[in-house]
């Protein structure tokens, strides 16, 4: 037996030695993961620590994480410690003998008796194993499980931080809601806060209910058997406390409710209508009430252990939530409100009217009757010299392909699909420009090190008059050349490390000994010796690699060995990221809403992009919610020239921030323009210190302030119901507008606003503005594509001095026209240009040849008592290096059309043969040198009337761009380099030819 028994644990001992063995190997390799695991996270969080202090931001870092954890932490020690106190309360009170069923008299040793005895032993004996299978987990369970799912809990807080942050820190509004006169910072901060906390609590709740139950269950707290269900004591008295606790919180949640019916939009028109506030403000304060009074009596019983009142009262509860909450409501609605309703909701719907201007600041729109003529009399456009001479002839959404063409030098250079509209003093006259960054085109660069070391930045501002062109067509440049300098500034600093289209990452900088490894623009004419000039970055724009802690952290950041190992990166390097203007402001400010247009200017001899940010609500009472996604989309989105805004829905807008991003070092600025938001007023208290003063801004800054492209999509879309400030008119919904469709896109998406310099109608002077037109809603019963509307949004903020901003920046005005206006909408006004039988033999002999003609942005002008088209038509030759040229004038006024080669002859054909206004000069082409021109093609320079050395230079390089473009594709190095030689000594001698030829002309 000895023998026997002592056999078979040899093995056993065998195993467990080698378990014992294990155990360890596999502990040391969980504990090696969990080391590696947490090193790469706390790397990710090193490098954002590196960044916002770089940048001087770290205190929003800091504060936004204390925020969040806090708001984790709070979550989850309310979730985990209620549901650990609910198991550990079930179990601490389980039975010491699982209850069971009293037979009944008689019963005994019938065979029914037996078998519902033999029933319950096997439950019984059921319920014993899984206590027995759950014991040796049962602490670990009782941890883990609250553990869990408080994390769950915390992560749920953690995505309302701002609506915590914000409860704290709330400014006043000084505006009261016309329900119950409470400020309006009750709607925007305190009541989504307690929602949100009674939600939460609901949740912690039912868990802790569910916890404790199964607890009983499987501990012997419940029995189920033939007679029903047996409970202990224990289980009686927890359940009654927590639904004491339960129905206490759904009381006030029911009292909330009251106020949110001030936001609901299950009616016909958001907000409390009459039915809200007659039927549904009571019962939800009865069911408040009711509810708080059945807590009473199941924490009185809980105790007492009279369970008949609870019951009956909780069986009250749901009948009056029902009836009262859904019958009597619906009652009201269908037999008082619906016969009379526009009696009935006039006062509400004002209220909406009201409420929705003033949340999307429209509650200042002016508004005037304007009766459009359609007579082209002669000298119709008398008095309109200072909108005509501003019309601008450069298309931003065309002309990309031109400033490619004519200001790229090199393919690894680009511009933006869509440039941007701006405007600059020059010789004392503001003229609107057409401007682009020239930045850097990541994607023409092959390899880790060209790619991150040695093409690292775009340079220079390239810029064209908006109103004028070449005779031949071609743009008329105001900022061009390889430097980039003109009339706007010949001294400013052009490098753009920070752009659009900057690489994800670059390794910059070093000393004055270290060799200069960045590829810094072409050389030209004034530079010594030749090819391409090297630099090495001087500023202060991104955290320093010196050390190699900080190498390891990026190298695991951007999964990178290169980083690590390379000699690129030197003791004084430092490397750049996050460079994307837009983004940047979003992490210095995580609060608000970013433009999806930030523009380039040259401001104080600095390059830096514009940004305009905004701070939104969904909680304004009365306001419609608007979807900024849909709002802001339009054709210029569609075609990837700009962003749409998130697919957020609002019901409060304001444009609270106007940052500046330096394109050279990075640094971001944030302007509090609206300084009066209550809204920003609470998020400056949650991060102070972060953004300055308006009064802060440089005169040449606010100079080039525009009005907000996003924002003024969004209030368009409002006005096309909420143009109508009448109740009765609005409930009568018979004047409803709609944005019109771009006409010059083969998808119907909505036309884009447009920025111009005009006057007014009744205005003293030119304001560069954003403009739209409206036309009525289109159905199927009505397709009329008439002008109903023309609003415009004044743009300029500057008084030229230093801190001050124009009182009448950002006011709207919207002109309505008679709604039997026979004036042509954008649609109409396309297809009488198209079908005209003149322009269609012109475009034709335009077309000749393989060219394209390309329509230009339709412009709407209310000029001469009526409403002026005016389109520029482009040709663009066939060939990869072809570009767009401006080869006509299209212009329409009512039914007719005048089309030539200038402005200036198109007006005067079309009003009599005399316009009556002055055109900017070269706002137009010489047809002679335009068709010798041939739309644009290879060859082509910035402008007329070249040598021919300097032709033939200008061909030469187009040919090796496109060579060196081939070759980098095809990764034939040797081409490359051939090409790139070809290249740089083309262009030397089209600036030795442009130079001779200036000093010819003079």
């Amino acid at each position: 037996m000895t023998t026997g028994s002592s056999a078979p644990r040899t093995p056993r001992n065998k195993s467990g030695a080698s378990g014992r063995k294990k155990r360890p190997l596999l502990t040391t390799f969980i504990i090696v993961v969990a080391l590696v695991i947490a090193f790469v996270y706390m790397s990710q969080v090193y490098t954002e620590v590196l960044w916002y202090r770089q940048l001087g931001y770290i205190g929003v870092f800091v504060r936004e994480n204390i925020i969040k954890i806090a708001v984790f932490a709070v979550g989850a020690v309310v979730m985990g410690l209620a549901l650990w106190l609910s198991l550990r309360f079930a179990w601490t009170r389980r039975p010491s003998e699982r209850l069971q069923a009293q037979p009944k008299q008689g019963d005994e040793g019938s065979e029914a008796g037996s078998e519902r005895e033999d029933l319950q032993s096997v439950f019984n004996q059921n319920m014993e194993r899984y206590q027995q299978a759950l014991e040796p987990m049962r602490r670990i369970l009782m941890v883990a499980i609250p553990v869990v799912l408080g994390l769950f809990g915390g992560l749920t807080m953690l995505a309302q931080w701002d609506t915590v942050a914000l409860f704290f820190m709330q400014e006043p509004f000084g505006e009261k809601d016309p329900q119950f006169g409470f400020d309006m910072s009750f709607f925007m901060f305190t009541l989504p806060f307690l929602r949100m906390v009674a939600g939460y609590l609901i949740t912690v709740l039912v868990l802790s209910a569910v916890g404790s139950l199964v607890t009983h269950y499987l501990y012997g707290g419940i029995v189920v058997h033939e007679k029903g269900i047996a409970t202990t004591k224990a289980l009686k008295v927890q359940m009654g406390i927590i639904a004491a606790v339960l129905l206490l919180v759904l009381a006030a949640n029911f009292w909330l409710a009251r106020y949110s019916t001030l936001l609901s939009n299950k009616g016909s028109w958001t907000g409390a209508l009459f039915t809200d506030v007659n039927a549904v403000m009571p019962t939800n304060a009865i069911l408040a009430i009711a509810a708080l009074i059945v807590a009473l009596l199941f924490a009185y019983s809980a105790f007492a252990g009279r369970w008949r009142l609870p019951l009956i009262g909780t069986a009250m509860l749901l009948v009056v939530s029902l009836v009262a909450g859904g019958l009597y409501p619906w009652v009201v609605q269908r037999f008082q409100v619906t016969p009379t309703e526009q009696s009935m909701e006039n006062e509400y719907i004002q209220r909406n009217i009201d409420m929705t201007r003033s949340a999307y600041g429209l509650s200042d729109l002016k508004t005037q009757d304007y009766d459009a003529t359609v007579d082209t009399g002669k000298g119709a456009l008398d008095g309109d010299t200072p909108t005509v001479s501003n019309i601008r002839l450069l298309d931003p959404n065309v002309v990309s392909n031109s400033f490619a063409q004519l200001q790229q030098f090199r393919p690894y250079y680009q511009f933006g699909k869509s440039l941007a509209v701006d405007r600059y003093n020059v010789d004392g006259q503001n003229e609107d420009t057409v401007i682009s960054a020239r930045e850097l085109n990541p994607d023409q660069n092959q390899g880790w090190y060209n790619q991150h070391v040695v093409y690292t930045h775009g340079y220079g501002v390239v810029a064209a008059y908006g109103n004028q062109v070449e005779a031949d067509g071609k743009p008329k440049f105001m900022q061009e050349g390889i430097a980039a300098k003109g009339v706007i500034s010949d001294d400013y600093e052009p490098r753009i490390y920070f752009g659009q289209s900057s690489p994800d990452y670059s390794i910059v900088g070093g000393s004055d000994e270290d060799p200069k490894l960045e590829l810094d623009r072409p050389q030209s004419a004034d530079d010594e010796g030749s090819g391409d000039a090297k630099y090495t970055y001087s500023g202060d724009g991104g955290p320093k690699l010196g050390n190699w802690f900080n190498r390891l952290a990026y190298a695991i950041k951007y999964q990178s060995s290169d980083l690590l190992l390379s000699d690129a990166v030197r003791p004084d390097s430092q490397i750049l990221y996050n460079r994307d203007p837009g983004d940047r402001v979003k992490k210095v400010a995580p609060y608000l809403t970013v433009d999806g247009n930030p523009y380039p200017a040259i401001v104080d001899n600095k390059v830096v992009w514009m940004v305009d940010a905004y701070t939104t609500s969904k909680g304004y009472p009365y306001s419609t919610p608007t979807s900024l996604g849909d709002a802001t989309q339009d054709s210029q989105t569609e075609a990837g020239g700009s962003k749409a805004l998130p697919n957020d829905k609002v019901n409060y807008i304001r444009n609270s921030v106007k940052a500046t991003v330096n394109a050279y070092d990075g640094s971001v600025d944030l302007y509090a323009w609206d300084d009066q938001d209550p809204v920003l007023k609470s998020w400056q208290k949650v991060f102070p210190t972060t953004v300055r003063s308006y009064k802060d801004m440089s005169a040449d800054l606010i100079d080039h302030v525009r009005y907000p492209e996003d924002l003024f999509k969004v209030q368009r879309e409002l006005l096309n119901k909420y143009h109508v400030d009448d109740a009765n008119s609005f409930y009568a919904n018979d004047d409803v507008w709609q944005t019109p469709k771009d006409p010059t896109q083969d998808e119907a998406q909505d036309l884009p606003p447009y920025y111009m310099s005009l006057q007014m109608p009744g205005d003293q002077r030119t304001r560069f503005s954003l403009t739209s037109s409206f036309i009525p809603q289109q159905s199927d019963s009505n397709t009329r594509n008439v002008m109903y509307g023309f609003v415009s949004a004044n743009g300029d903020a500057g008084t030229g001095k230093d801190g001050e901003k124009d009182p009448n920046y950002g006011k709207i005005d919207l002109l309505e026209l008679p709604r039997n206006s026979v004036v042509p909408g954008p649609g109409q006004a396309q297809n009488l240009f198209d079908s005209d039988t003149d322009v269609s033999t012109e475009l034709n002999l335009l077309r000749q040849g393989a060219s394209r003609v390309v329509n230009g942005n339709l412009l709407t002008l209310p000029v001469g008592g009526g409403i002026l088209y005016v389109q520029p038509v482009y040709v663009q030759s066939s060939g990869d290096a072809s570009y767009p040229t401006l080869r006509r004038v299209l212009v329409g006024f009512g039914e007719k059309v005048g089309f030539a080669p200038t402005l200036d002859e198109a007006l005067n054909k079309l009003f009599g043969g005399e316009s009556g206004a002055q055109t900017a000069q070269d706002a137009g082409v010489d047809s002679t040198e335009a068709d010798a021109g041939e739309g644009g093609s290879e060859g082509g320079s910035s402008s007329g009337g070249e040598s021919p050395d300097l032709k033939k230079s200008l061909d030469e390089a187009n040919k090796a761009m496109q060579d060196s473009s081939e070759a980098m594709k095809n990764g034939d190095w040797a081409a490359y380099g051939k090409a790139q030689d070809r290249l740089n000594k083309a262009l030397d001698d089209a600036l030795k030819a442009d130079g001779a030829q200036g000093e010819n002309s003079k």
